[in-house]
């Protein structure tokens, strides 16, 4: 009697690839269905990446969440009064390295950083940039508007790098402390800082139903496609069924509101975030209290020796 645990022929054949130019078929565009699907787990992956990243043996990951918050919060609000593009280059190198040493991918925290930066505030700052914003020197010229010239000033330029420099530096700050910490512990930091019951209590209950909730959109989606295998790519019945879903997945989450709610409640919750792992300060967390202490005084002393 002879037995085999090799593996099956069609399950080793690979699916033969579309070619670009369309001789042996062609790709069919993907729906709002399929997207949301892709969208959401992806979310799902990233989310569950960070946990990972929290649970890495790196330096901020060894940090007692109280200490770090309190530590990244003062250089933080440093940042905030530096007046002066290379301090906050200086800031933001000094944040990328400790990223490293905490076991960070250098890619991954770039792109997390810069991802909202250009987006955001760059469409902000952009319009100060101009001699009709911000009067000065143009250095930039765009022509002439009416007989008056156009164009991007030094000032306009200056104000705006320091804008961008800034939010670098403090969404770093922020990427830094949420990455490198559990969120349950991040919780636990804020009430044990007396942070308002209240506000802690919506954090950790918005953050929950985030996946909730896409675990529920999820579920809906995939079922409509098993459901339309055969079906063509009809984009106007995609749109309906997301439109006409909104309402439905709007009722689950208040009904599952209430019964999370109640469940909790049962439970003897009061509202305060706790954590099975003891927090204690030892040496590793005043050392790193005192190089934040450094660092903001070399920060503010730089600064103020640079704008004389």
């Amino acid at each position: 009697m002879t037995t085999t645990n090799a593996t099956p022929g069609w399950l080793l054949d690979t699916d033969v690839g579309l070619c670009p130019c369309g001789c042996i078929g062609t790709r069919r565009k993907g729906t709002f269905v399929e997207k949301t699907i892709s969208g959401t787990s992806h979310v799902l992956r990233r989310a569950m990446f960070s946990d990972d990243l929290a649970a890495r043996p790196g330096l901020l990951q060894r940090i007692e969440p109280q200490v770090k918050l309190l530590t990244l919060l003062g250089v933080l609000i440093a940042a905030g009064l530096v007046r002066n593009i290379p301090v906050l280059v200086a800031v933001y190198v000094g944040a990328l390295v400790v990223a490293v040493v905490s076991g960070l991918s250098p890619a991954f925290f770039v792109k997390r950083v810069w991802l909202f930066v250009p987006i955001f505030t760059g469409a902000v700052v952009l319009p100060a940039t101009f001699n009709f914003i911000t009067p000065g020197d143009i250095v930039v010229p765009f022509g002439t508007w009416f007989g008056h010239p156009v164009g991007m000033t030094s000032q306009g330029l200056t104000s705006a790098g320091l804008i961008v420099s800034r939010v670098a530096v403090s969404i770093s700050l922020v990427v830094l402390l949420t990455v490198t910490t559990p969120w349950n512990r991040l919780l636990g930091a804020l009430r044990a800082l007396h942070v308002p019951r209240l506000f802690v209590l919506v954090l950790a209950m918005a953050y929950r139903y985030v996946f909730l909730l896409l675990d529920s959109v999820t579920d809906m989606y995939t079922a409509r496609k098993a459901r339309m295998v055969d079906a063509g790519t009809d984009m106007s019945s995609a749109r309906a069924f997301v439109v006409a879903s909104a309402g439905a997945l709007f009722g689950k989450s208040h009904a599952l509101a209430e019964e999370v709610h109640m469940a909790m409640l049962s439970r003897g919750f009061t509202g305060d975030a706790r954590s099975l792992a003891p927090s204690r300060v030892r040496a590793r967390d005043a050392a790193w209290a005192v190089v934040c202490v450094v660092a903001v005084l070399v920060m503010l002393g730089a600064d103020r020796a640079l704008g004389r």
